[in-house]
């Protein structure tokens, strides 16, 4: 079966969706920004198969979140560092991650609990609760103030 693409959607949604929304590559950034850099690494915390993961560094390469880089001749080896294209995507992770803390882990009740993986600033050590908000006003963003608007 043939994936249907977004590339060329005037949705941004629809164009990242494109390129990070299978399951593997929300996670293969997850582990890049956590300074995750080799093959063999990102292969091992993941459990990816080998092909799956070739094909998901080499599209997150050729989209420019990450560089390849070598760091040995004999045998070739290389590893992949986040570019500034990547590295801006962490906020979307974050996101995601205080989004799955805050509703994906319920106690027997069914209530949200929190899970025992936690975000924290490297060098307070204080926990770290993302929020998204408007660059311009510093506000939260709501989905009850927002709306999708073409521009002219």
């Amino acid at each position: 079966m043939q994936r249907t693409r977004f590339d060329d959607k005037l949705c941004p949604i629809a164009r990242s969706v494109d390129l990070v929304g299978d399951w593997w590559t929300p996670l293969i950034l997850r582990d890049a920004c956590a300074g995750v850099r080799r093959f063999e690494d990102f292969q091992a915390n993941l459990s990816i198969p080998r092909a799956t993961l070739t094909s998901r560094l080499q599209r997150l390469v050729d989209a420019q979140m990450l560089r390849k880089e070598q760091y040995q001749q004999h045998p070739p080896r290389h590893e992949y560092r986040l570019t500034r294209k990547g590295a801006e995507f962490y906020p979307i992770l974050a996101a995601m991650f205080q989004w799955g803390s805050d509703w994906l882990y319920p106690n027997e009740d069914g209530e949200p609990t929190t899970p025992d993986l936690r975000l924290i600033d490297a060098e307070t050590g204080r926990e770290l609760h993302p929020q998204v908000v408007d660059r311009h006003t510093g506000e939260p963003i709501d989905v009850r103030r927002t709306r999708l608007a073409v521009r002219e």
